[in-house]
């Protein structure tokens, strides 16, 4: 049975089709933890801020826009106030900012590119050529470059006109274009495979929406997954992250 006290607050929103992505994967792994003998009752509780209106993370990391580190950092002051014991976030670029929600509260977060990585090493320990597919904050913060290269994998992430193509395909998908989106994203995955990736991470929340393992030569990990099964863990009582 689900610790109630372990109520998972959810900065989300970002975007809202990729939170909701999220936590119908929570639910899933949260039955799934439960077995035949679960009950409704004994689910994952989620309290999510689903706000849309978060300043642009790319614009952010590029310099042309404002922060949304105000923005993330209330979010969670709310989260606590409203409950929650720790923090998630299924997005990967906001983790460019995830020092302002770690200041925030007093809360345990739980890092997505952190969790995304571990799995990898855990998982796949004899791939080194890790592809990414990451948007501009993401790449720009080297967010996955600074996990991985610490333990010898090497990322790779679309650059220049690869880079402003996948753009393309993840803002369609966010407009709900999922047709075109699909298309596009499948061909900046398919390039990193050819540039030399044994495993691609979809270090998008976008991604996993509109892609999925059979679309890969290679192995693709769901970063949104991830987050989602390390969510259910720590909610039936895993040890939390240490801040």
């Amino acid at each position: 049975m689900t610790d109630a006290r372990r109520a998972v607050g959810v900065l989300g929103g970002m975007g809202p089709a990729a939170t909701i992505d999220f936590m119908a994967k929570v639910l899933l792994h949260s039955q799934a933890a439960q077995g035949d003998a679960g009950r409704e009752q004994d689910n994952v509780r989620l309290i999510v801020d689903s706000n849309p209106a978060v300043p642009d993370r790319n614009a952010a990391v590029a310099g042309t826009g404002p922060s949304p580190g105000p923005a993330l950092a209330a979010m969670a002051q709310g989260l606590a106030r409203a409950g929650a014991t720790f923090l998630v976030m299924p997005c990967n670029a906001a983790h460019a900012f995830a020092a302002d929600v770690i200041a925030a509260t007093p809360l345990p977060f739980v890092h997505l590119i952190e969790e995304t990585v571990h799995a990898v090493r855990r998982d796949h320990a004899h791939v080194r050529r890790v592809g990414v597919l990451a948007v501009a904050a993401t790449a720009d913060a080297r967010l996955y470059e600074r996990a991985l290269e610490p333990l010898d994998f090497t990322a790779i992430v679309p650059t220049g006109a690869a880079r402003e193509r996948f753009m393309e395909g993840v803002w369609a998908i966010k407009a709900g274009r999922l047709d075109s989106g699909r298309a596009i994203v499948a061909e900046s995955a398919r390039a990193l495979v050819a540039a030399g990736a044994d495993l691609v991470i979809a270090g998008c929340t976008e991604v996993p929406l509109v892609l999925d393992s059979d679309d890969l030569s290679v192995p693709l990990i769901d970063a949104t997954d991830v987050l989602a099964r390390r969510t259910v863990a720590y909610a039936r009582g895993e040890a939390l992250p240490q801040r």
